[in-house]
């Protein structure tokens, strides 16, 4: 049998003595008026470069709260402290009033983690995997055969557990880190570029399994450079930029902000686009206009853009 990867020890290790609870449950014991995820003036640099330069944040019970920013922004180094993985240079961080520094084991026991990075043991079998991570929480062997059984079975690939996680595909094995964050039954679930690489009907079944663990009652953190992703998934989302959070809404409130409708137009070369509050405007400004032009609806990038000048993928 293969070890697990170092990177599953360096986030469990603190967790040892937990007792997990054996059914499947996210919304269990939850408190109903406090912030579940609470960040506040939460710094951190590497080097000569600030990561996050003071961000305060707030994510309610049950929510499911979309956190995006281009590559380089602070959003893996947001997860990462707020998962124990990395320290914050000053600032606070808290899981359910637990600080993740000063209360480290009851603060990484409310959480799931499903990194960006595929990091299961790919000798191993898929039930032999979600054995190994309930085995790390000291979940007793009728408690690990349980809750693997539920788990396979609510991620549908029940018919996979023997296979090697070699021969899954990158849908399945995104499905399979998806079971092992739920092992332990966590309040809290921290999802990291989820469907990152994935074809867009594998991604779509991976969207339509997140909503169903929020209806479950978990709160669920999402990092996504997919516009899409957040306009389906997410009640509220917020946009990083170069280590600050510019805005925090609603998709919907964020785009009505600029308008309904965007007309694209390309001009010698360059494209400009302007934002109308209904489509007979935007006809109207196009027939007084020479030119190529496009008219869509507004999207979460036109938003990013509009704060930024920059897109949310590059």
């Amino acid at each position: 049998m293969t070890a697990p990867r170092a990177g599953i020890f360096t986030w469990l290790k603190p967790l040892f003595g937990a007792h997990p609870r054996s059914s499947f449950r996210p919304h269990a014991h939850r408190p109903l008026d406090a912030a579940v995820i609470r960040i506040e003036n939460l710094k951190k640099s590497y080097r000569s470069v600030e990561a996050l330069k003071g961000i305060n944040l707030q994510v309610g019970p049950g929510e499911l709260f979309a956190y995006l920013g281009p590559n380089g922004s602070g959003k893996t180094t947001t997860i990462r402290i707020l998962t124990g993985l990395a320290r914050a240079d000053s600032g606070d961080a808290y899981l359910h009033d637990y600080h993740i520094e000063r209360d480290t084991l009851q603060a990484k026991r409310q959480c799931g983690l499903v990194p960006q990075t595929l990091n299961l043991d790919h000798e191993l079998t898929v039930y032999e995997n979600l054995d190994i991570h309930g085995r790390l929480f000291q979940m007793d062997r009728r408690q690990r055969r349980q809750r693997i059984d539920e788990l396979l079975a609510y991620v549908e690939i029940d018919d996979r557990r023997n296979s090697p996680v070699k021969t899954l595909s990158g849908g399945l094995k995104r499905r399979v880190m998806v079971a092992r964050a739920l092992m332990h039954d966590p309040r809290i679930l921290f999802l990291d570029e989820p469907t990152v690489g994935l074809d867009p009907a594998i991604r779509r079944r991976i969207w339509s399994l997140v909503k169903r663990i929020q209806q479950e009652g978990a709160t669920i953190f999402l990092t996504t450079h997919y516009i899409e992703e957040a306009e389906f998934l997410a009640e509220r989302v917020a946009f990083l930029h170069q280590g600050s959070i510019v805005a925090v809404d609603s998709p919907g409130n964020l785009m009505a902000g600029l308008g309904a409708w965007a007309l694209d137009e390309l001009t010698n070369g360059e494209m400009d686009t302007r934002y109308f509050v209904s489509r007979e405007e935007a006809n109207a400004h196009v027939e007084h206009q020479q030119g190529s032009f496009s008219l869509r609806r507004v999207n979460l990038e036109d938003v990013f853009i509009a704060l930024t000048g920059k897109r949310v993928q590059q």
